[in-house]
């Protein structure tokens, strides 16, 4: 899988020797940005969610481990890029992936970037599988993911949801959700929770319909306000839930 990543050492030389070996050798491996020191490390941090930071040790005011303590809850993976060996267990306990010694072997650096990429790709697997939009029909409730977790929504609050490529907005009595699923996806997911789709656009709460207005296909006027167009192919669909 493609990765991101930050390369952190006080010597430019270093910097440059591992940013062209992962153009090289590494092509899966995108450069976010260099630092020399731990500041700048924090800097760009703030700025960047790198998959994985190689890392040095030694640095001017401040090492690795130093610039560890100031990221308690990192993400990314850490390759530590050294000249001593000495650091190793201190690298162990600080739960690095690798540890690369200087001068870097290429055999070396391509073991680590695809350690770290079957890590990430294991990540996101287990990811997916915990936080993709699911219906908990006992509870009436929703999780949508979130890119720091995912949020609970209850089904009830839900007005309508609409298309947005490949993303849906879920539209609720207060406020709104952006979610990258499709509509297919949540008209799978609430068909059972009394959702109907009334147009190739809008996947709407039957239980917010306050009004109906004739037409071709007509309209829908929610409980919120909103009237939504309904298309002539979903007309008879919405209508058979009010017989």
């Amino acid at each position: 899988m493609n990765l991101t990543a930050i390369v952190v050492d006080d010597e430019a030389n270093s910097r440059a020797i591992i940013r062209n070996y992962l153009g090289k050798y590494c092509p899966s491996v995108t450069v976010l940005g260099e630092a020399a020191s731990v500041q700048e490390t924090i800097t760009l941090l703030a700025q960047h969610t790198p998959d994985v930071l190689f890392l040095d040790v030694e640095m001017p005011y401040g090492n690795a481990f130093d610039l560890l303590e100031q990221v308690p809850d990192r993400s990314f993976e850490i390759v530590f890029v050294t000249a001593y060996d000495h650091y190793a267990v201190d690298a162990l306990n600080a739960q690095a992936t690798y540890y690369l010694l200087k001068p870097i072997a290429i055999d070396n650096l391509i073991k680590a970037v695809d350690h770290v990429s079957h890590i990430r790709q294991r990540e996101k697997e287990l990811q997916d599988a915990v936080l993709i939009p699911k219906v908990t029909t006992t509870e009436g409730k929703i999780t949508i993911p979130q890119q720091d977790g995912f949020e609970v929504l209850k089904i009830s609050d839900i007005l309508y949801c609409q298309a947005d490529d490949n993303y849906t907005k879920i539209y609720l009595d207060q406020g709104q959700k952006l979610v990258s699923k499709t509509l297919k996806y949540f008209e799978d997911s609430l068909r059972t929770e009394g959702f109907v789709r009334t147009h190739k656009s809008f996947l709407v709460n039957v239980s917010k319909i306050t009004r109906y207005r004739k037409g071709k296909g007509g309209s829908i006027v929610l409980s919120s306000g909103k009237e939504l167009a309904v298309s002539s192919s979903k007309k008879g669909v919405l209508l058979d839930y009010f017989k």
